[in-house]
């Protein structure tokens, strides 16, 4: 009687170590970022450690709804934070939610 060879070809994959709900979340987050305006958004508040709304358009070059658009996509994805500061808000960038993106991405 003939043996089957079962060697395999490459190392076997023991499956992800991200659930399907973390999955979810991390795409949400990549989504997001993944718009050169959100980007930038994100560059100028990070590099300044927080930003009015106020000051956003100017910046970036562009109307105030659709920098008000873009902010409200980061702060549902959960990149950037938000303050109501009288008639402004103020945005920062949740670093804890940067290290958890780098953490799922991160390749041994």
């Amino acid at each position: 009687m003939a043996t089957k060879n079962t060697a395999r070809c490459c190392p076997e994959l023991f499956g992800s170590s991200l659930s399907e709900n973390d999955a979810d979340q991390l795409a949400l987050s990549l989504k997001a970022l993944a718009d050169p305006t959100r980007l930038r958004l994100v560059n100028i508040i990070a590099a300044a450690g927080e930003g009015c709304a106020c000051d956003l358009p100017e910046a970036i070059g562009r109307a105030q709804p659709t920098v008000s658009h873009h902010l409200s996509i980061l702060v549902k994805a959960g990149i950037l934070g938000r303050e109501q500061r009288g008639k402004w808000a103020w945005f920062w960038v949740e670093q804890d939610r940067l290290t958890e993106l780098r953490e799922a991405l991160a390749i041994d």
